[in-house]
């Protein structure tokens, strides 16, 4: 197992996981509930983790002590930023989520503590994955404007993240141009101490754990990218970003959940952006038959380019 996400378990489930045996390309995530067995999560299901005499081994309070001690360096307090998110990105760009108690300052968060629910998302790149789709998004030699919808768990992320590395590295469709991303969530770049722990390219630029839309904005002024890549539009802050991002001659690629591009049309913040014809690719992803299938690739009159489906990640 990956050393950045077995070096933050407790020792007691570390042992348990060295003797599981563990399908790591598939393992998605690992969680740990106070009173509760350890169970590793699979694109393709669940398993429970079993002690030598094959009972459930249940989490006990010392094990997520012990878990956040190291994932923090036994520091916990210096993290009170990443808390307030509910989450710390750790080496190797897995994403640890935690749930307890949440402690206000006035109306916003500022903290969790008695933490007793971690979950451990593990990191996988998967590149290459987005080589079938990338002369899709090509056109007059320049990146067209890509949405990207897909039900949660599909592998957009994964896709989104191979796009990026493609378009910064340079392919026999585009020459190598200046992307920068706007990652809320650390999960695209995944930054560790501000360095990203994925490989998002020669020139990608990262505006790591900064809200949507003000970091569209930021990228734009100071960085002067070709393209802007984005995790999970929504709001109308994201979209009118989105917007002045585009009439400042730089294309956009986002993703949103969704299961079809009617999805899309029904949210009324989002309407306007697909009646004006702002996004100039739909890419559709399903999970029929095995996670991250593309089911559709639509222009911006909605007429469909391409059905069938193929993984882009697992």
């Amino acid at each position: 197992m990956d050393v950045g996400v077995k070096g933050v378990l407790s020792p007691a489930i570390r042992v348990l996981l060295d003797r599981a045996d563990i399908d790591e390309s598939k393992l998605l995530e690992i969680r740990l509930r106070v009173n509760r067995p350890v169970i590793l999560v699979y694109s393709y299901g669940e398993n429970i983790i079993h002690t030598e005499t094959n009972h459930d081994y249940i989490v006990n309070l010392e094990d997520i002590r012990a878990t956040l001690d190291l994932i923090s360096s036994y520091s916990l307090y210096s993290y009170e930023h990443e808390l307030r998110q509910g989450f710390i990105t750790i080496r190797g760009g897995h994403r640890v989520g935690v749930t307890g108690q949440v402690v206000m300052e006035g109306d916003r968060v500022k903290s969790v503590k008695h933490i007793s629910f971690v979950n451990i998302r593990v990191s996988h790149e998967i590149k290459g994955c987005g080589l079938k789709i990338l002369p899709y998004m090509i056109g007059n030699g320049r990146v067209l404007n890509t949405l990207i919808v897909s039900p949660p768990g599909c592998g957009k992320t994964t896709l989104l993240r191979d796009v990026i590395r493609l378009l910064s590295s340079g392919s026999n469709y585009l020459k190598g141009v200046n992307v920068g991303v706007c990652d809320e969530r650390s999960e695209l770049a995944a930054c560790h101490m501000g360095i990203p722990q994925n490989d998002l390219g020669p020139r990608t630029d990262v505006m790591d754990a900064c809200p949507k839309a003000e970091g569209m904005l930021m990228l734009l002024r100071s960085m002067n990218p070709r393209v802007i890549a984005v995790d999970e539009i929504g709001t109308r802050e994201d979209v009118e970003a989105i917007n002045y991002v585009i009439n400042c001659g730089c294309s956009i690629i986002a993703t949103i959940h969704g299961a079809t591009i009617d999805d899309v049309r029904t949210r009324p913040v989002l309407r306007k952006l697909v009646e004006e014809r702002v996004f100039e690719r739909y890419i559709v992803l399903g999970n029929r038959g095995q996670v991250g299938c593309i089911e559709n690739i639509f222009d911006e009159r909605g007429n469909e380019l391409y059905m069938p489906l193929l993984s882009v990640a697992n």
